[in-house]
């Protein structure tokens, strides 16, 4: 592979991220020898406690959290997460703002120069600039994403002080596995000997508990260690020593939240020696916790729901939500899904709940034409009952013209629900003008 020609000192962030792009051989090249290199030769030293949250689903909403009640409580936190949905930036907040182009290029810059012939990905070489940005602004905090599975993600070059994992199921088994015992022991990876780490799978695999066991993490399982309880009104939060009530329900919508909240906070009760949360800071957080396109509900009418829900654990969720909103008479999918997911899972999760099908083609060498998009929902879903008219499906060329066709067709009583890919949502919110 020919070298890449380095940015020069005028180079804007869309220069260096078309740079990084090219640098290595492969998007995804797991393991930690290359990113471990470069960070000693960078001497990187995070301050403050450090979280890393991984799991298949709800490690967003269980960051996005955190960051907020932490910032409620007048700390200084960075929140590294992934991918984006408009702008790279997105992936890196300081004190609850986002990182500047000129921040970001400074520490590729400086990525660059220790890195010498050392070759890294995409997600290696960003990794790296942020947790930098991070060393350099001396924060109390820092709530850190895991990108993929956990053992060989770049995160998991950083010994977290605490540890999540949010759930485990089928995504990314190309790479993980195909067992929920397989991903299971990938993700166990970011837990540390001694240190909390935190579960809210109610039935984690037996590959998580064993290795655990292994290692001698201290582990806190929902269910057993901490617990929520909640009627219409509020909810309450009891851990092993701490109780937390009153609470009101978390900003973020869908019926998972309170799992991915008490998680956050089963999280701050084991390290309130270093970081006491005062009962307000928390209640504040919950409400001013925003993360977006996690069953995202835009105002206005028809109702439109944006959810990047990509794999059939998440689809059920999804699915969930839709059943406990008020009564729609038509629900139109707008629906752009990766050749390498489960798709015909996710149909399966949200068949029943979808009238009209509109198909999405998407870029990339793992996007597929909305005619085969649509050819795959077609074969994927169940037959109709008897009497009953079978959900329709379209083809379209990207997500925008999808959400067009379907925005022709829906009345003002009816909702569309954009899903499928982190692709699928930032299309169509772009198209409407609207930053995440």
């Amino acid at each position: 592979m020919p070298s890449a020609r380095t940015p020069d000192a005028c180079a804007t962030l869309s220069d260096w991220l078309q740079y990084l792009e090219s640098i290595h051989a492969t998007t995804i090249d797991m393991g930690l020898e290359r990113v471990r290199e470069v960070a000693a030769r960078m001497d990187l030293e995070l301050s403050g406690v450090k979280f890393v949250v991984g799991g298949t689903n709800g490690k967003g909403s269980t960051c996005a959290m955190l960051e907020a009640i932490l910032l409620a409580a007048g700390y200084k936190v960075g929140l590294y997460t992934s991918p984006h949905l408009i702008d790279f930036n997105e992936r890196a907040r300081v004190n609850g703002q986002i990182a500047s182009d000129e921040a970001l290029i400074e520490q590729f810059i400086a990525v660059e120069a220790a890195r010498g012939e050392t070759s890294l990905t995409y997600f290696e070489f960003t990794t790296l600039a942020i947790l930098r940005l991070f060393a350099q602004s001396r924060l109390d905090a820092v709530v850190l994403e895991v990108g993929l599975g956990g053992r060989l993600d770049a995160v998991n070059i950083i010994d977290a002080d605490c540890s999540i994992v949010t759930s485990v199921d089928l995504d990314h088994t190309d790479w993980l596995g195909d067992t929920r015992e397989k991903i299971g022991f990938e993700k166990a990876h970011i837990y540390r000997p001694g240190r909390p780490a935190i579960c809210s799978d109610p039935v984690p695999p037996q590959s998580l508990l064993d290795y655990v066991e292994k290692i001698g993490a201290d582990l806190w399982l929902f269910g057993r260690d901490y617990n929520y309880s909640g009627d219409r009104q509020q909810w309450a939060y009891g851990g092993r020593e701490q109780r937390r009530g009153a609470l009101a329900y978390p900003a973020l919508r869908g019926a998972n939240q309170l799992l991915n909240a008490s998680a956050a906070l089963a999280a701050l009760e084991s390290v309130r020696d270093r970081l006491p949360v005062q009962a307000q800071a928390v209640r504040q957080g919950l409400l001013q916790a925003s993360l977006p396109g996690r069953f995202q509900i835009l105002p206005g009418q028809p109702t439109i729901i944006l959810d990047v829900a990509h794999n059939p654990h998440a689809a059920a969720v999804l699915a969930q939500n839709l059943d406990n909103m008020g009564f729609h008479p038509y629900t139109y999918a707008v629906f752009g899904m990766l050749n390498d997911k489960d798709l015909a899972g996710v149909v399966a999760k949200m068949g029943a709940r979808v009238d009209h099908w509109y198909c999405a083609g998407l870029p990339g060498p793992r996007g597929a034409t909305g005619q085969a998009l649509a050819d795959q929902v077609s074969a994927a879903l169940p037959a109709a009952p008897a009497g009953a008219q079978a959900p329709g499906v379209s083809a379209c060329a990207d997500p925008v013209q999808a959400f067009a066709a379907a925005r022709e067709r829906a009345t003002e009583n009816d909702r569309i629900v954009v899903f499928g890919s982190f692709l699928t949502v930032a299309a169509v919110l772009q198209s409407l003008g609207r930053k995440a």
